[in-house]
């Protein structure tokens, strides 16, 4: 807001004494007062210029940026899986890293029950999470094959919530899907990534893959839905 400053003016109009000659003591006989000497009269005063009009107020003020709006990507530490099986150990530690907690993937894959089969579900995920991070982690699934429009946008509000909350969210998907620069994604066997970010309003998302090359890429939130369909998320 900018600080507006009003500098008074103030204006002091002179005082014109005028003398006159006491008079001696009366005579016998009456002198004629002398006449009055005129005065000038008051210069006229030049009326100060009047204040510029202040300009009109918007009739519509300018919107303020919604909750979500913008970018935003979390700090964490990136660490790819360490065999073929340890995809969800490998997300889950990325999650915990954005809140500034550290585990090797070997004590998460303890606590999810981890094998050489892969890890369950998104509700061991978010058991893990809520126990080592002290709650706050729910779950949420994605029936059928192809996520509805209701369900793409819950989990672009529970993206948003938990990114700006400073939680990375987990995601168990399969399938193929393509980001945002056209690579194809195919995980058919299943998959567990974390979601570190969000632009326009969670319309996409940024993955922290600990399976791909290149680690990290954007993806629409619409094709991330579909991509969890059947499946779940820790939020």
């Amino acid at each position: 807001m900018n600080s507006i400053s009003r500098v008074g003016l103030l204006s002091a109009a002179g005082l014109l004494i005028t003398g006159g000659t006491v008079a001696g003591p009366a005579m016998a006989a009456e002198v004629p007062a002398a006449d009055p000497k005129p005065v000038d009269p008051k210069p006229p005063q030049t009326a100060p210029p009047e204040p510029a009009p202040a300009s009109p107020a918007p009739a519509h003020p300018p919107p303020t940026e919604p909750r979500g709006g913008g970018k935003r990507v979390l700090d964490h530490d990136y660490q790819r899986q360490r065999n073929s099986y340890y995809c969800a150990p490998a997300a889950t530690r990325i999650a915990l890293s954005t809140q500034g907690k550290t585990a090797s993937q070997n004590e998460i894959a303890d606590k999810l029950g981890t094998t050489k089969a892969g890890t369950k579900s998104a509700d061991d995920t978010t058991r893990v999470l809520n126990e080592m991070t002290g709650g706050g982690y729910e779950t949420t699934e994605i029936d059928g094959s192809t996520a509805r429009r209701e369900q793409v946008e819950e989990l672009r509000e529970d993206v948003v919530e938990a990114v700006d909350a400073e939680r990375g969210v987990v995601a168990n998907i399969t399938g193929t899907a393509a980001d945002t620069r056209g690579n194809w994604r195919s995980y058919e066997g299943g998959h567990y990534l974390t979601i570190i970010g969000y632009r326009n309003g969670g319309k996409s998302v940024k993955i922290a893959d600990p399976y791909s090359p290149d680690e990290h890429y954007w993806m629409r939130g619409k094709k991330v839905a579909s991509w969890i369909a059947e499946r779940g998320y820790s939020s």
